[in-house]
């Protein structure tokens, strides 16, 4: 009975070191987009490119913002492994000030299953910038 459970120890401790072997990883880039100094009304669109590092595909679960003027959008399909993807961010331009938000990624990566990823920098009005 002992030799029995050796063997499914041994085999079951097997099967966790390769399932762990087998894992996606997720990569980014950056993990900080910098808007500078941007004119209220201009092309709040930007991106984050990540890799997939892993043996395994990357499934992208939920992106979300900590705030409703910011929309991020999440790739549809998983990313093979070495492949890569980006998470798209819009921010609300006409809001003038500072900007200081929070991008919470949700995936099946192995090591990091929840990562944040921030965008920065200033609105200005455009009578503002055209004085510089």
């Amino acid at each position: 009975m002992k030799k029995v459970m050796i063997i499914l120890c041994i085999g079951f401790l097997g099967i966790t070191l390769n399932a762990q072997d087998t894992m996606p990883q997720i990569k980014f880039k950056t993990e900080v987009v910098d808007y500078g100094e941007i004119a209220k009304g201009s092309d709040g669109v930007r991106q984050f490119e990540f890799t997939n590092t892993g043996n395994a595909p990357l499934v992208i679960s939920r992106v979300y913002s900590s705030c409703g003027c910011t929309i991020p959008k999440k790739p549809e399909g998983p990313i093979a492994p070495g492949a890569t993807g980006i998470i798209e961010v819009k921010y609300d331009t006409k809001r003038v000030g500072p900007i200081r938000k929070t991008i919470t990624v949700t995936s099946n990566a192995g090591d990091n299953p929840t990562m944040a990823i921030k965008i920065k920098g200033t609105v200005l009005d455009k009578s503002v910038l055209e004085k510089n």
